[in-house]
């Protein structure tokens, strides 16, 4: 089966935080499955959207919706960390 791209990629960082560009159903269903961290609600929903999608039961931009959501609320969506990161040192630096 050939694997069905995403309209737009999720970039997320993984590991110490290396980035890397989720972009297909197949690769946002192995980040999921792979998952070692808490897996919540969030995470079976975007795993079971996944999954259907796979076996062309939901549409794959619901699938990269749901997984850009599990991204996004575990911290590892990436314009999400980079931004949070700037504040950050943006604040550390204001305050010396």
């Amino acid at each position: 089966m050939p694997a069905v791209r995403f309209a737009q990629p999720v970039s997320i960082f993984v590991g110490i935080g290396f980035p890397r560009d989720v972009e297909t159903l197949t690769e946002a269903f192995q980040v999921l499955n792979e998952w070692t961290g808490a897996r919540g609600p969030m995470h079976t929903t975007a795993l079971n959207v996944c999954l259907a999608a796979l076996a062309g039961q939901a549409e794959t931009e619901t699938a990269r919706l749901a997984f850009e959501a599990f991204a996004r609320a575990r911290g590892m969506l990436a314009p999400d960390a980079l931004a949070d990161a700037a504040m950050l040192a943006a604040s550390d630096w204001i305050a010396v």
